[in-house]
């Protein structure tokens, strides 16, 4: 069945597109990004959020020392503080994903800016509420992390739902820089706002952006959009070898990448004590962000030419194998130069795995991308923290950061010959999703 675009718009003018067609047995339903200055509307958009999202979520690393100082703080209580995120960060991957496909990601989206700009702009009042700080930012970096947690999978299912085929890995690409430019514009403008006006400033402007954010959503993608509802049981899609692969691979992917930002600035601070900090701290991440993009457009082309598998493979073969062969020669002795190279070749192409294994959810199981992906996401998050403790008993005891990236390049290459050998990018989901699936316009 197709529906005629200008059909649509008269219906449904706010609605991007819409196709349904059929293809032998199988049934595929998806809404598109059709024209080109709402497409751009669209990528603008998200990319902001993504970049406010980091934002807020960096606020209270950046500034941890200042608040440390102010509330006599020890390191341990500093580190029950930061840590309060990352758990309320897993508890609502799922829940958020599942939300998003049964009600639209937008929807979420707002939800979860409108959280976590009320939570960010109040946690200085919170901090001066009484006598029980450490307890009171504790909490509320537990709520950042609940209310964080379904962003990433609402996008899954927002691009499945909403992005063709062959533009979805730009698109993440593009999401992902805006993470990157997140954490340069905390650690920069943080670090003049600190000195200038105090860190409770920081709060407050990053809840003040992020709402207003979560405001223009509401007027421009959440007007007149469409849902569906899924009945498919994708708990049963778990038995399918391509699943495991893309959740296995996503999983090592994750935690090299979290091990990797928690611990490089410690490695460069002991191996290079007199070297320039901002050099290490600012140039891979200034990197990552066109290496992003030229990720997704690379994927983007072999998926618009007919081999997206190839493309699948392509992408995480750079994002996991070829990033592992510039972080393993950190385990010798190297140069600062030298170090800084590796390591702004090594994190620019992890960035691949946004056309790669990252995007690969939305092929698989479409109908209920927001949910497995927020699966991967808890997955990772849990492995991540297991691994960034296991770097650190092994760098407390060996005295050496060896045995830290050859524990990466290992993780790397198990996780991507797993995907290599099981992974696959025919759709997996289609269960009688014609007769059970109903599309609302509103």
């Amino acid at each position: 069945i197709f529906i005629k675009r200008n059909k649509l718009a008269a219906s449904c003018p706010s609605l991007i597109s819409f196709k349904q067609f059929t293809a032998k047995s199988d049934y595929i339903s998806k809404s598109c990004l059709p024209y080109r200055s709402l497409a751009r509307k669209w990528i603008v958009m998200l990319f902001m959020g993504t970049c406010f999202l980091y934002c807020a979520r960096m606020a209270m690393p950046v500034c941890a020392v200042s608040m440390a100082a102010t509330f006599h703080w020890s390191k341990i209580d500093s580190g029950v503080v930061l840590g309060g995120f990352f758990w309320g960060y897993c508890l609502t991957q799922i829940l958020g994903g599942h939300a998003s496909d049964r009600v639209g990601g937008e929807r979420v989206l707002f939800f979860s800016a409108s959280s976590w700009a009320l939570i960010t702009a109040g946690t200085p009042l919170l901090a001066h509420l009484g006598s029980h700080t450490l307890a009171l930012m504790t909490v509320a970096r537990f709520l950042m992390g609940i209310s964080q947690g379904v962003f990433f999978p609402s996008l899954a299912s927002l691009c499945s739902q909403r992005v063709v085929e062959g533009e979805r890995g730009f698109l993440m690409s593009t999401l992902q820089s805006g993470t990157h430019l997140g954490t340069l514009l905390a650690g920069g403008l943080g670090t003049l706002m600190l000195d200038r006006y105090g860190w409770e400033s920081m709060f407050y402007s990053i809840g003040f952006l992020s709402g207003l954010w979560a405001l223009i959503v509401w007027q421009c993608l959440l007007k007149g959009t469409a849902w569906s509802l899924s009945r498919i049981p994708w708990l049963s899609l778990f038995k399918k070898p391509p699943v495991w692969a893309m959740v296995f691979a996503h999983m090592c992917m994750c935690s090299t990448s979290y091990t990797l930002l928690s611990w490089l600035p410690t490695y460069f601070k002991e191996s290079f004590p007199h070297a320039t900090g901002w050099v290490y701290n600012v140039v891979p991440w200034l990197t990552a962000i066109p290496s992003a993009l030229v990720g997704g457009y690379v994927s983007d082309f072999l998926i618009n030419r007919g081999i997206k598998k190839r493309s699948l493979f392509y992408c995480d073969f750079f994002a996991m194998g070829v990033s592992s062969m510039f972080i393993l020669p950190l385990s010798g002795v190297v140069t600062f130069p030298a170090a800084v190279i590796y390591i702004c070749a090594a994190v620019g192409l992890t960035t691949f795995t946004s056309g790669g294994v990252s995007v690969n959810v939305q092929d698989l199981t479409p109908s209920c991308a927001g949910a497995l992906f927020g699966f991967m996401n808890m997955m990772g998050s849990f492995v991540g923290v297991v691994l960034v403790s296991l770097s650190g008993y092994l760098i407390e005891v060996t005295q050496s950061w060896s045995m830290v990236f050859a524990l990466i390049t290992l993780v790397n290459a198990t996780g991507l010959g797993v995907f290599l050998i099981f992974g696959g990018a025919r759709r997996v989901d289609l269960v009688d999703t014609a007769r059970h699936r109903v599309h609302i316009f509103y």
